[in-house]
């Protein structure tokens, strides 16, 4: 017998109106200007730049910024957000870190508003396109008090009109001139940005809990994935972000392909942002060692393997000691017998002696941090076993 599954029936006109007949007017537009002034060195230009300016405002600014309060920004880079996120036509940053911090709150549960246990067309765009009942608006007093953001909120229709259709428009007029770089404009900065922006944003929502791995929770569904990072501005290391939700980074480690985490560090250095957040690595490795360990139900092979390590581990701190212990009797043996030697000898025998004290103490540091990791680990996996019982 299968389940019940109870469709909504209240479509949200004017949503609906716009997700379906935006991709229509981009298509339909773009083979009518190819045909009559083809492709430039202007066209893809003014669509990267439009592209990335409100597709970062979505993710760097809407999301990071707003929804997590990641970091601070500066009152001109929140303007820019503001200008550019309406260009991206996806509500106001009010409304929209409104269901999303619901949706942290309640993923994959009935109160999530895109949750994806409802289907990866629901999570993707089914959810903008049906009325559930009123809107709620709930969880953003500190958006409602800023003033950029409340003004956004008022005028957020004709803030994405001007800025995401007549403004590239107007800028091809001015750059190339006539009817012929208005339209680029309007075509590749506008019609056809917003389309890419839309569907690009959307695979987090979708396609992010569904493909990719779970390196650090399996409480949700969702998932890391380095590919959809390239189409996503960064935001494809999904599993990490739900873990770790204050970090300002998605792509923690320093190749991870993430725009918006460049953008933020490096505003910094403009002092246009500050108080940036990152979790500490010891803080994630041991994250990821504890799912690893819930992943093995019995763990007596990854404790072994720990006990194992944890001889060798104590074995090098012991043999850090005996050598630093011999070197400084052998530094003591020298500096005694110094008049012996001339002062240039003396120079060479103290520094090189000095050098290898110094290599002991390394040597004995990073034996005592793998003790510490050691430790720390199966401590994890005792609370992982215990927890699997």
């Amino acid at each position: 017998m299968s389940e019940h599954i109870a469709y909504p029936s209240n479509i949200n006109i004017v949503n609906t109106s716009f997700l379906i007949g935006m991709p229509i007017i981009a298509l339909t537009s773009l083979v009518y200007y190819s045909i009559n002034y083809g492709i430039g060195w202007f066209e893809p230009i003014i669509f990267v730049a439009f592209y990335l300016a409100s597709g970062l405002s979505i993710t760097a600014g809407y999301h990071r910024l707003f929804s997590h309060r990641t970091h601070k920004a500066a009152w001109p880079l929140k303007l820019f957000y503001a200008l550019f996120g309406a260009a991206a036509f996806q509500n106001s940053a009010i409304k929209w870190c409104s269901d999303h911090r619901r949706h942290h709150l309640e993923t994959d549960k009935e109160n999530d508003p895109y949750s994806v246990t409802r289907g990866f067309f629901w999570a993707h765009i089914g959810w903008v396109m049906v009325d559930e009942g009123e809107e709620i608006v709930e969880k953003v007093d500190d958006l409602k008090a800023d003033k950029i953001l409340a003004w956004q909120d008022r005028n957020i229709f004709l803030i994405g009109f001007l800025t995401g259709i007549l403004l590239p428009a107007l800028v091809g007029f001015a750059w190339i001139g006539g009817i012929h770089g208005f339209l680029g404009g309007l075509v590749y900065g506008g019609f056809v940005r917003v389309v890419v922006v839309h569907h690009a944003t959307f695979l987090i929502n979708s396609a992010a809990h569904t493909w990719g791995t779970q390196p650090y929770s399996t409480q949700n569904t969702s998932r890391d994935s380095p590919l959809l990072s390239f189409l996503t501005f960064g935001e494809g290391y999904h599993n990490f972000h739900h873990t770790f939700q204050a970090d300002y980074r998605n792509g923690h480690k320093w190749y991870h392909w993430d725009p918006s985490k460049w953008l933020i560090k490096s505003a910094s250095w403009f002092g246009l942002t500050r108080d940036l957040h990152k979790i500490p690595t010891k803080v994630i490795e041991s994250r990821k060692m504890k799912k690893a360990f819930h992943d093995n139900t019995d763990g007596d092979e990854i404790e072994t393997q720990f006990q194992e390590k944890f001889t060798q581990c104590m074995a090098e701190l012991r043999s850090g000691f005996n050598e630093l212990i011999k070197r400084r009797k052998e530094y003591k043996i020298a500096k005694q017998s110094k008049r012996s030697n001339t002062k240039t000898d003396w120079k060479v025998i103290k520094e090189e002696h000095k050098n290898r004290i110094r290599l002991c103490k390394v040597k004995i540091a990073e034996a005592r941090s793998d003790f510490k990791l050691l430790v720390e680990s199966m401590k994890l996996n005792n609370g992982a076993k215990a927890t699997v019982a």
